[in-house]
């Protein structure tokens, strides 16, 4: 799939692209030829996306170029040369815990930021989306993969472990059994089990995928901004909170609301 941005582009930097129309900002993967392999460059380009949307937006697609949403890490970190104009991955092992701990948490930058509650994010995701990829599609709020898509968390394999903030989005979605299975065995979860597993909440055709993402925005756009900016921040911090916890935010959240339906509001 090669969609072609109508809209100006905010940015155009190491595999990554920011083009905003109206409410709606789409973040493209640029990189079909590598198969959008993630690098600390792309990282810090997804981290600038995040820091120059407008005001104005409430929806943010994420979507990639060519057959695959993301091969995930490219093996280039692995190297002894690692990316031009970056340490190597060995190269930071080396370090002290506290300088390793605020690399990981630069790279970890560019896969929080789609959970604000002041937008809805969607991850439109064909083909592979593979170890850093698949933490990057369960860094956006839903997602919606066409019936050819591959999920897997590869990182065992390799001895490491998922550390750029999927881990939490993945059991909230599948629950700790099955998100341990699925990370410690490496496997492919294909898109018929995603769908049914919580990991997807459409499958479609592949040459449907960008209507379908279409649909699903203008539906979000249709509803009251600050009622959905409400809801989602109630239904984020559900897990955390006891049951009569979250009766009290409900309440104090719908307070808010009536208010400012009221023109009471500070």
């Amino acid at each position: 799939m090669t969609p072609t941005d109508p809209t100006p582009l905010l940015l155009d930097k190491d595999g990554v692209r920011l083009a905003v129309e109206d409410a709606v900002a789409t973040v493209t993967l640029a990189d079909p030829a590598k198969r959008n392999a993630q690098s600390p460059a792309l990282w810090r380009a997804l981290t600038e996306a995040g820091r120059l949307l407008p005001g104005s937006v409430r929806v943010v697609v994420l979507r990639a170029q060519g057959r695959s949403f993301s091969a995930g890490l490219d093996r280039r970190a692995f190297t002894p040369e690692g990316f031009d104009g970056e340490p190597s991955f060995l190269d930071l092992a080396r370090g002290s815990d506290d300088d390793l701990d605020a690399v990981i948490a630069e790279y970890q930058e560019a896969f929080t930021w789609w959970r604000r509650n002041d937008i809805v994010s969607i991850a439109a995701v064909q083909g592979h989306a593979i170890g850093a990829g698949f933490q990057l599609a369960l860094a956006c709020d839903l997602r919606v993969v066409t019936q050819d898509v591959q999920f897997a968390m590869r990182e065992t394999g390799l001895g490491l472990v998922p550390d750029l903030a999927g881990t939490q989005p993945l059991v909230a979605a599948v629950g700790y059994a099955r998100a341990l299975e699925i990370c410690a065995t490496g496997r492919f979860v294909h898109a018929d089990e995603a769908e049914r597993i919580g990991l997807a909440n459409l499958v479609v055709p592949v040459g449907e995928l960008d209507a379908a993402v279409r649909d699903l925005s203008a539906a979000l756009l249709a509803a009251e901004r600050d009622a959905v900016v409400e809801t989602k921040a109630l239904l984020r911090g559900a897990t955390g909170r006891t049951y009569e916890e979250q009766r009290a935010a409900e309440r104090a959240a719908q307070a808010r609301r009536l208010r400012d339906l009221a023109g009471l509001s500070d």
